[in-house]
């Protein structure tokens, strides 16, 4: 028979998993886009997006200048993405193969461009672009590091501070580009 000790340790092991997702994991309401109620995030959904090779969606930026800023505060709402720092006009690439669902324009996020895994699973948001990539446009395919956009300031960017930025969320099972659950796309694109 085990210890309390030993049925704690235990206990956390077996629960720690699903305790890193949830901090992993929140809500996506950063730039229009809301979560489904009661979808729940688990492993295979980051093992998934660590096996498909993302691009890092801004050419030329390599993986030791990303930086986690999931989790920071914005106003009074949480990131829920990762902010990429580029000279405006820089290419930003399809991080995967996949459609573009939606081209969108708002107040906060500006450009924008929502695009769908080959699955569907997974939403790729890519905001603040300075511009779209000529001849893109909702429904065609794109493939990884396909240049779909230019980095910018739109929305509520600083304008003196040009950057993506990158979200990934897991669609629900009605797949609306505008319904997700953020997962963190630092640690899978920095494993590059």
């Amino acid at each position: 028979m085990f210890d309390f000790s030993t049925r704690t340790h235990i206990l956390l092991a077996l629960t720690l998993p699903s305790i890193v997702l949830s901090v992993a994991a929140a809500t996506v309401s950063t730039h229009g886009a809301v979560a489904p109620a009661h979808v729940a995030v688990d492993a295979t959904d980051m093992d998934l997006l660590e096996h498909r090779n993302l691009a890092i969606p801004v050419q030329g930026v390599k993986a030791k200048e990303l930086r986690d800023n999931f989790e920071e505060g914005r106003g009074k709402r949480r990131h829920d993405a990762i902010d990429i720092l580029a000279p405006r006009g820089t290419p930003v690439l399809a991080a995967g193969d996949g459609r573009v669902a939606k081209l969108f324009t708002s107040a906060a996020g500006g450009l924008t461009i929502y695009q769908f895994d080959a699955d569907e699973r997974f939403t790729y948001y890519y905001a603040h672009l300075d511009r779209y990539a000529e001849g893109i446009k909702a429904g065609m395919p794109v493939k990884r590091g396909d240049v779909i956009g230019y980095v910018g300031t739109t929305g509520n960017a600083p304008k003196n501070t040009p950057h993506l930025h990158f979200a990934i969320f897991r669609l629900g099972p009605e797949k609306q580009w505008w319904k997700g659950i953020a997962l963190n796309p630092y640690p899978v694109l920095a494993r590059q």
